[in-house]
């Protein structure tokens, strides 16, 4: 077997043929870009795999679809000739929405600085903005093409200590957040396509199955090949005015937010206080969609109503039995038969900005098998909508669309119209988000992390 060294040694080499080979036609212009997500078994985060620097590295990431930027640790072994620090009240520094620099003797040597969130520890440091080549795929939204790259990629340097919590091997988060340096609106303005994304993710944590996340319009085929971008509903995306995440004040959230009006079950409407539905002038309330929280979180009065109209219309045929943590309703799953859209149980809708517009959550959504027995509703009691006394959980978003309920739905972000399309579960159409061609992504980017 081939010794760590040796092995890093042919991956850099074959990264540099490679890329230099892809980055000579210079004249190729993208007009989309596909990355291929893993879901990890442990944590249950998504993550990617891109590659950075010169000469280039692979940079596990774990992926934050309300991230404001790609941060990356920048402490252990980050050696790279072509990263330069962002230079204070510089015109990529005013972009980033920064406020704070270093200080230096010479202020034309201060640097831009910002600060970097790990969302799964809930903590927040600084770090100099910077900026290095970052390569990526493309993809012509049926099978991958050519690997391009971006020169001058902004991104922010963080400390190894803000790896805690990550998945690992992870170097840094991947933000695909609603604010002028995510990855997406960067990437849109580097090959000037559309400021458009989209995330498919698969509930598979096969090391050989993969979902994906589209930068630019579709086409999205998926095999055996459906165009899934045909079949979507649109709802406006909200923008959230404060930002829970930053300190700065005045700050729009970088989060994605839909207008649930109500919840039904079964078809039937669910007594909800509907207050908590819209965002305040705090930024509590509302309902936001993230790939951070593995399922759906709900505030205590709403988790209780959906549970309790969620029980009622499974009816006395299916019992529940003792809960499985971080689960608070469980079932047997005995008298619980099998659909194509997962386990067959009462269909949860939420309701857009008209009564027929609604997102509808099937089984394989809102159910999760916990044993060969037992299924539980793949919701979570959030707490009181915001902090009651010490010691007691809060959550300062009303509903939050979890990982678990938006597998095998394709989201489109449209950041220019501010609309959202979804397609609820691809399932109901015989295909799946693991059915995008990555052949021969797998061939290009097989990295090894040891």
């Amino acid at each position: 077997m081939a010794s760590s060294s040796s092995l890093h040694s042919l991956l850099f080499c074959f990264l540099s043929l490679l890329f230099s080979l892809s980055t000579a036609q210079s004249s190729f212009r993208p007009k989309a870009l596909g990355i291929r997500v893993s879901k990890d078994a442990s944590t249950l985060q998504y993550y990617t795999t891109l590659a950075q620097r010169t000469p280039p590295v692979p940079i596990k990431l774990a992926i934050d679809l309300g991230g404001e930027f790609l941060w990356v640790d920048c402490e252990n072994a980050f050696n790279s000739s072509t990263k330069n620090p962002v230079p204070c009240r510089s015109a990529r520094c005013n972009l980033s929405g920064s406020k704070a620099c270093t200080s230096n003797p010479n202020p034309s040597d201060d640097v831009c600085v910002e600060f970097p969130h790990n969302p799964f520890i809930s903590t927040t440091t600084s770090g100099d903005f910077s900026q290095d080549i970052l390569y990526i795929q493309s993809t012509d939204g049926k099978n991958p093409t050519k690997i391009v790259s971006v020169a001058k990629f902004l991104f922010s340097c963080a400390p190894t200590s803000l790896l805690e919590g990550l998945v690992s091997g992870a170097v840094g988060v991947a933000g695909l957040g609603w604010n002028k340096v995510s990855m997406p609106s960067l990437f849109s303005a580097a090959f000037s396509f559309p400021r458009k994304f989209a995330v498919c993710l698969s509930p598979s944590t096969k090391e050989e199955t993969f979902g994906a996340v589209f930068l630019g319009d579709g086409p999205y085929i998926l095999l055996p090949g459906i165009d899934v971008s045909k079949s979507l509903t649109y709802t406006p995306l909200i923008r959230n005015p404060v930002s829970l995440v930053t300190s700065s004040a005045g700050e729009a959230s970088a989060e994605y937010f839909i207008g649930v009006k109500s919840v039904k079950i079964n078809g039937k409407p669910v007594a909800l206080n509907t207050t908590l539905l819209s965002i305040d002038s705090e930024g509590y309330g509302g309902t936001k969609i993230s790939t951070v929280n593995p399922y759906t979180v709900l505030e205590t009065s709403i988790y209780n109503a959906v549970v309790d109209a969620f029980v009622k219309e499974l009816g006395n045929k299916v019992s529940k039995v003792a809960a499985v943590s971080p689960f608070g309703s469980c079932f047997s799953s005995k008298n619980i038969g099998s659909t194509r859209t997962g386990p067959a149980v009462p269909p949860i809708d939420l309701v857009l900005q008209h009564e027929n517009v609604y997102w509808r959550v099937f089984g394989a959504n809102s159910m999760v098998r916990v044993s060969e027995d037992v299924l539980c509703l793949g919701a979570v009691d959030g707490g009181p909508l915001r902090f009651v006394d010490w010691g007691v959980k809060f959550t300062p978003t009303a509903i939050v669309i979890g990982g678990h309920q938006i597998e095998d739905n394709l989201l489109q972000f449209d950041l220019a119209a501010s609309r959202l399309g979804f397609s609820s579960s691809l399932l109901l159409r015989q295909t799946s988000c693991s059915n995008f061609n990555f052949t021969l992504l797998r061939i290009r980017w097989n990295f090894n992390y040891t």
